[in-house]
């Protein structure tokens, strides 16, 4: 029998070595540097057997964007691990189990994670609450538009100016789309601005693009990397890559203006972008869909509601709805119930209900809408929500929905 309990800053080198024999690593020492400088910041449990340590998870204290501009608290799980010598013993399940009760116990309504093996998590009630997708730019030849691109000026930024130039700009723009963790200045520093970047060592150190007019606060950004050409002889040569790990801009001209810049930079033949949202705008101005592809789509930012009221009531409504909901969570029964939402514009309440329900739904499906990624229809047709009264899930889907699809690149 395990023990879970806190992790004393004492004891993080070994949850550091327990995370890199799990996930089979072995980072530089600039690295292990910073990942320790992260865990000190983060909330730790431990799963201890005697003095040894044989589980650990880490959480950042996250704000979660929510429809609606507004923020929830959000702890985001990071470095979960258990020794190889004590899986199917029960701990990770002691672990999430105790990091639920601490999370509703400090009045979070929700918690995130990225998950490494996508079976693990579902059963804990995390649903997969946004989509991200790669987008690959043929940069070979001049990037084809169907709008022309904002005419301002665009200038290499300093990182030492990111705090003042970009990061202002970045927290205005997390507001509008739902999703997205709230980001320190340290994080900024350890995790986006990093010389070294953590997966790829041959990639260059980041540079930052902004748009506006000296002077003036920025319409735009973009954080990338690239890389130099492969060594092989013609034709197994490839051209340089532009690795884009972050772009945002306030119009889609300005949008269009970054793109053309990034496919242009001399000794590189490809734009590759791994975080974007399903719905970017690029893949609608860009005038030739043979030149820009999607190449993959995935499930990104897991969501857990850990106190369901807190988080119904914490979010906008984009159109009037009133039903009862039966649901069920095996890991907090305060959630488990039946439940009348009531909900529109003006805010909602979440009460509990004798009605017969109009929906019938496990919590790990409500966490995957909650955001408007998912819908609501789409489960029922995957035969994983029961809707009792018919158009209860498009009136729910209606009442969710959310201009920009949920999405964030921040993955921790």
């Amino acid at each position: 029998m395990v023990d879970i309990r806190e992790v004393p800053e004492a004891d993080i080198d070994r949850a550091q070595e327990l995370a890199y024999l799990v996930f089979h690593d072995r980072p530089e020492p600039e690295t292990r540097e910073r990942h320790h400088s992260l865990l000190t910041r983060c909330a730790r449990l431990g799963a201890y057997d005697g003095d040894a340590l044989v589980g650990f998870m880490a959480a950042h204290p996250f704000r979660l964007s929510v429809p609606g501009g507004t923020d929830l608290a959000s702890p985001g799980l990071t470095f979960v691990s258990v020794a190889p010598t004590h899986r199917r013993r029960g701990v990770l399940t002691a672990l999430m189990d105790e990091q639920l009760r601490r999370a509703a116990a400090d009045g979070s309504p929700l918690v995130v994670l990225w998950a490494s093996e996508a079976a693990i998590y579902g059963r804990f009630g995390y649903g997969a609450a946004t989509q991200g997708a790669t987008i690959e730019i043929d940069s070979t030849r001049p990037l084809a538009l169907r709008i022309d691109p904002d005419p301002r000026p665009l200038r290499l930024v300093d990182p030492d100016e990111v705090p003042t130039l970009i990061a202002p700009f970045h927290e205005a723009a997390r507001r509008t789309r739902a999703g997205r963790p709230s980001r320190s200045p340290e994080r900024w520093a350890e995790e986006w601005l990093c010389e070294q970047d953590e997966e790829d060592e041959e990639l260059g150190p980041p540079r930052i693009i902004a748009l506006g007019e000296p002077g003036e606060p920025v319409a735009g950004y973009v954080l990338y990397r690239t890389k130099h050409e492969d060594d092989g002889a013609p034709p197994a040569r490839s051209p340089g890559l532009v690795r884009v790990d972050e772009l945002e801009a306030a119009t889609p001209a300005v949008a269009a203006a970054l793109w053309q810049c990034l496919a242009s930079l001399d000794l590189t033949g490809k734009v590759c972008a791994w975080g974007r949202p399903p719905d970017d705008p690029l893949l609608h101005f860009a005038a030739d869909r043979d030149q820009v592809r999607v190449t993959a789509q995935y499930p990104a930012l897991w969501l857990r509601l850990v106190d369901v009221r807190a988080a119904l009531t914490g979010r906008s409504w984009a159109a009037p709805v009133e039903l009862v909901l039966d649901l069920s969570d095996a890991r907090l029964p305060a959630n488990a119930g039946r439940f009348r939402l009531k909900a529109g514009p003006g805010g909602a309440t979440y009460e509990t209900a004798r009605a017969d329900p109009d929906l019938s739904l496990d919590v790990r499906e409500l966490a995957a809408c909650y955001l408007g990624g998912t819908r609501v229809g789409e489960l029922v047709a995957a035969g994983l929500v029961a809707e009792h009264r018919p158009g209860a899930a498009a009136a729910l889907d209606a009442a969710l929905r959310t201009g920009p699809l949920p999405h964030t690149c921040d993955e921790f």
